[in-house]
């Protein structure tokens, strides 16, 4: 056959021209057959929209420059046996290392583990947002550092003094010595699209500039360890190395800062996170100005709202934050919210889950108003609080153990002595004796204490009973002290 004819627009104008096929225009082809179209053998190619990709080839030579590669030495405290694994390379789990253990335990006769200095060497990435040498990384990848190395495309070098780091957002703001650096322009999250192209620039495994790109797969992400950061989530190939590097848009705009990877390997498993660029300028100016960022903080506890929860509640539909404890005193407690609110705005902001919660008040600064929309015994209202530092003492978020299940309660209840009410620290609620059935299932344990049921206080066994009989949905929510923690648990009963 003729070269000539092998791509798919020759060997089109060649049959249209033979006549097995119709004319075709100057546009890319598909096979089509048009709606009331007298059949024939024939088969219409209709011109199709053409994609442009972006070039990432561009937006790489002409950002990369400003992207850096950051190597950092230090040390970190470790016991005998951690420190010889460390000093001589070895897993822990590796054979080897139970020879190293005894190899101390025999340097040590006394069996006594002892702390010891271990030398620490980790690398990451940056980009530099500032030509007098301001650059962005993560608050990780320069923690424990003694000393950290900046090391640009043209292969110069400079030591960096870090500034500041905020671990509540993974931020670290560095400084070199230099003049007229290149630097990366900043986007917008907020106008970033899900499906939206976008490229990352980094040093996966030491590999300085490395590029990768793909699509954007999610917005908003809450991670469990950093509920202060509603995460960008990719399927762009981040690996460890990747820490700190910038997240680019089709115009070579930074939209995040690469940050953490969800894998079962240690390496790149098709999900990666970043820190969103609003946030971390946020951050940095306040490292430049002062050398630490502050977070603000209601003082409360909150968990999901799932279907049990919404049914128990009488809510439309599963979202917002519960509020599951209160801390005494706090921004919480003086701006009046009780534990079984459901907390769904922040001045005007959607609260869709827990997660939503701390970001959205985390961003904000310390003593600011905000209104609350809380959803209250099946009403709404709005409360106004005055956020309090977060340095002071963070909130925390409470889980429920276990799914729920199904059956009858299943709870053996007695009311509390007046000593375990002053060991409590409560005034009313019945001691949980034993948990069976769907409560056991939905993760209650003998030794909690009930403290309300639907938002009810729980006074009497009786008062229990009435509650779960007039549960029209079979579901109710049972407000539960374990220790000093207080959280809701769903037990469906139906």
């Amino acid at each position: 056959m003729n070269s000539r004819l092998t791509s798919p627009r020759a060997l089109a104008i060649a049959l249209a021209s033979a006549g097995v096929i119709g004319a075709v225009g100057a546009g890319a082809y598909t096979s089509a057959r048009a709606v009331g179209a007298p059949t024939t053998n024939a088969v219409a190619i209709a011109p199709a929209a053409m994609v442009t990709l972006p070039d990432f080839s561009t937006i790489t030579s002409r950002d990369g420059p400003a992207v850096v590669n950051i190597s950092v030495t230090g040390t970190m405290k470790a016991s005998d046996d951690e420190a010889a694994a460390e000093i001589q390379g070895i897993d822990p789990d590796d054979p080897m290392f139970q020879f190293f253990r005894r190899f101390q335990g025999q340097m040590n006769p006394r069996g006594q583990q002892q702390q010891r200095e271990v030398p620490v060497r980790a690398q990451g990435s940056g980009f530099i947002v500032d030509p007098s040498g301001i650059i962005i990384t993560n608050a990780h990848v320069v923690k424990d550092a003694k000393e950290v190395t900046v090391k640009l495309t043209d292969r110069r070098e400079y030591r960096a003094k870090v500034l500041g780091a905020d671990a509540k957002t993974d931020i670290a703001v560095l400084k070199i010595d230099a003049k007229n650096l290149p630097v990366l322009a900043l986007g917008n999250t907020k106008d970033l699209k899900v499906g939206e192209w976008v490229l990352a620039i980094g040093s996966p495994f030491g590999f300085e500039n490395t590029v990768t790109a793909g699509v954007v797969s999610a917005k908003g992400r809450s991670l469990p360890d950093d509920s202060y950061v509603p995460f960008i989530q990719t399927d762009v190939a981040v690996n460890p190395g990747n820490s700190g590097g910038p997240l680019l848009n089709t115009r070579g705009e930074v939209v995040g800062i690469n940050s953490q990877i969800y894998s079962r390997s240690g390496g790149y498993q098709g999900v990666s996170f970043a820190i969103p660029i609003d946030v971390a300028i946020q951050v940095k100016d306040q490292i430049v100005a002062t050398g630490k960022a502050q977070h603000a903080r209601l003082g409360i506890a909150v968990q999901e709202v799932n279907q049990a929860f919404a049914d128990s509640f009488k809510l439309d539909k599963p979202e917002g934050a519960l509020v599951s404890n209160i801390e005494k005193g706090g921004p919480g407690d003086k701006a009046g919210l009780k534990a079984g609110d459901v907390i769904r705005k922040v001045d005007g902001q959607p609260i869709v889950s827990s997660g939503d919660l701390p970001a959205v008040i985390g961003q904000q600064a310390p003593g600011k108003k905000v209104t609350l929309e809380v959803w209250r015994q099946g009403e709404r209202q709005e409360l106004q609080a005055k956020l309090g530092d977060a340095s002071d003492k963070p909130a925390k978020v409470a889980k429920a153990d276990a799914d729920v299940g199904q059956g009858k309660l299943g709870l053996a209840l007695r009311p509390l002595q007046p000593q375990e009410k002053r060991e409590a620290s409560v005034d009313n609620g019945l001691l949980i004796e034993d948990a069976a059935g769907p409560s056991a299932q939905a993760g209650v344990q003998a030794g909690d204490v009930l403290l309300a049921i639907n938002g009810t206080p729980a006074q009497s066994v009786e008062q229990v009973r009435e509650v779960v009989a007039k549960a029209s949905n079979k579901s109710v929510a049972l407000l539960i002290q374990r220790g000093e923690d207080k959280i809701f648990v769903p037990v469906r009963i139906g």
